[in-house]
């Protein structure tokens, strides 16, 4: 195993344990302020890392190219981010980790409306596994740990992130492949917080924010989990892309839906299941298909 192996394996399992990190800071701060510290935060340690990387000159984005960013970033981070919380404290970690899987068929299918790629049989295929092993996890159950109707609200809130995660990122596909990682990724970021703001001032929610956060926390928590999924995670998951075949990259990553299951059982007591790891297999089969054709 290479060192890009080594480090899109390394970024699935850094992103899992922050997923598991922010399931236990949901616990006592809302979904939308853990978002908003969460990616300021990051926000925060990706400026000296830019400065490091790239210097202090700032590629020469087009007008049309920094919008596309800051909506890609209000969509992309602002929403899809705070409903993935909102599903995390809804559902828990492994049933969220599963209902992610839909990020890479979500790409595919985006891309193929919106770029002109082109999806054959198998990717059909594989979206089907994915559906399956999703809808296997969720269904209701009489003896499940979880509530129906949380189930329910659960999965609308993580379909519908991972679908905005998916469309943000091909919105500022080109770009990313043309202009500086780092500072478009720090654009984006500056997008979604500026939304969150803009949010909070024009539907005066400044009050109830500043109460949650003058609340006693577990900030140690909080930014530790910040810091391994809006930073540590980010940087291993570029190295990855940067030594190997992106192809690769992705299905070493999609492991991250593996490690959360693992994790969500070890640190936080959720159940693994027969019909969960049945799903798990499902999701993992349909997403290394749709990679691999």
């Amino acid at each position: 195993m290479g060192w890009g192996e080594l480090f899109a394996l390394a970024s699935a399992l850094v992103w899992a344990l922050a997923v598991i990190l922010f399931r236990r800071s949901g616990e006592t701060l809302p979904a939308f302020e853990l978002n908003l510290f969460k990616n300021f935060f990051g926000l925060v340690l990706l400026v000296p890392t830019i400065l490091l990387v790239d210097g202090l000159k700032l590629p020469d984005f087009t007008a049309t190219e920094l919008l596309l960013v800051f909506v890609s970033g209000l969509i992309g981070i602002a929403v899809a981010d705070t409903w993935y919380l909102k599903a995390l404290n809804m559902m828990g970690a492994s049933r969220t980790g599963i209902v992610s899987s839909l990020f890479s068929p979500f790409v595919i299918l985006l891309s193929a409306v919106f770029l002109g790629e082109r999806l054959v049989p198998w990717q059909w295929l594989g979206f089907l596994l994915v559906m399956s092993g999703v809808l296997l996890v969720t269904w209701r159950t009489r003896r499940s740990a979880v509530d129906a109707a949380d189930v329910k609200k659960g999965v609308l809130y993580g379909v519908g992130a991972v679908f905005m995660m998916a469309a943000g990122v091909v919105m500022v596909k080109e770009i990313l492949e043309t202009r500086s990682f780092l500072w478009t990724v720090e654009l984006r970021v500056v997008g979604g917080v500026g939304g969150m703001l803009v949010y909070i001032l024009v539907s005066r929610q400044w009050q109830n924010v500043k109460r949650n956060f003058s609340q006693p926390q577990p900030w140690g928590t909080v930014m530790f989990a910040s810091f391994l999924g809006a930073y540590f995670a980010l940087l291993l998951w570029l190295a990855g892309y940067k030594l190997i075949d992106a192809s690769v990259a992705s299905i070493l990553n999609e492991t991250n839906v593996s490690f959360i299951v693992f994790l969500a059982w070890l640190m936080l007591g959720e159940q693994i299941t027969r019909r969960k790891l049945v799903g798990l297999g499902l999701t993992l089969g349909g997403v290394i298909i749709m990679m691999l054709v």
